[in-house]
């Protein structure tokens, strides 16, 4: 699906060498980096009429449109210019992975959904779940008792916050807020799935 991207004006190619532009191709949805290209005005052209991402090869001196022999199109979403209108932001969905190497991405990245710091406390659970050093931490104690218990965490920690939710106190709302996520956590591990699992479900009801 094209946005509509009012951001987006003629590259000013008089800055450019040898009238290429450098292009970053970044995934519309996990927003991680995939390549980078250069576009001619041709190229430019023939992303915005065909939606699929094309370039200008340097080495080749022609015109290439990423996925053309192997069917790993570039399907394009938005192009945004940078402050000095001499490179191009591009957003995308891609089909199968960019590199022709058959990564991911250009630099040997998995291109999976991030979710900052969240990403990280799924990790530290997961650290401290099947941690074999014999000590008993509050999350490998959770999952010790098992599921019943972690899934009754999860519901007084539930009825904390919706409690403090109808008072006036933000912070012990926050506060609260924070233990039910945390525990949320641990339930998810617990029951097999992540973040992903539920990013995946949620954008199955996008409309």
């Amino acid at each position: 699906m094209i946005e509509n991207n009012m951001k987006f004006n003629n590259p000013n190619w008089e800055k450019t060498t040898d009238g290429l532009i450098p292009a970053i191709i970044q995934d519309a949805r996990t927003k991680n980096v995939l390549m980078l290209g250069y576009m001619n005005a041709e190229a430019l052209e023939k992303t915005q009429k065909s939606n699929r991402v094309t370039f200008y090869s340097r080495s080749k001196k022609r015109l290439w449109t990423k996925g053309e022999e192997s069917g790993n199109f570039l399907n394009l979403v938005t192009i945004k210019n940078d402050c000095d209108n001499d490179s191009l932001l591009i957003t995308v969905n891609p089909v199968g992975p960019t590199c022709h190497k058959g990564t991911d991405t250009c630099w040997e990245e998995e291109n999976t959904s991030n979710f900052g710091f969240f990403s990280e406390l799924e990790s530290t659970i997961e650290e401290r779940r099947t941690a074999a050093d014999g000590s008993k931490s509050y999350v490998a104690s959770l999952f010790d008792k098992g599921i019943n218990k972690i899934a009754q965490k999860v519901g007084e920690e539930a009825v904390e916050t919706v409690i403090e939710a109808m008072d006036n106190n933000d912070e012990l709302f926050l506060y609260e807020s924070g233990d039910l996520l945390f525990h949320y956590l641990i339930l998810l591990q617990a029951k097999g799935f992540t973040l992903k699992d539920i990013e995946a479900e949620l954008m199955k009801r996008k409309k």
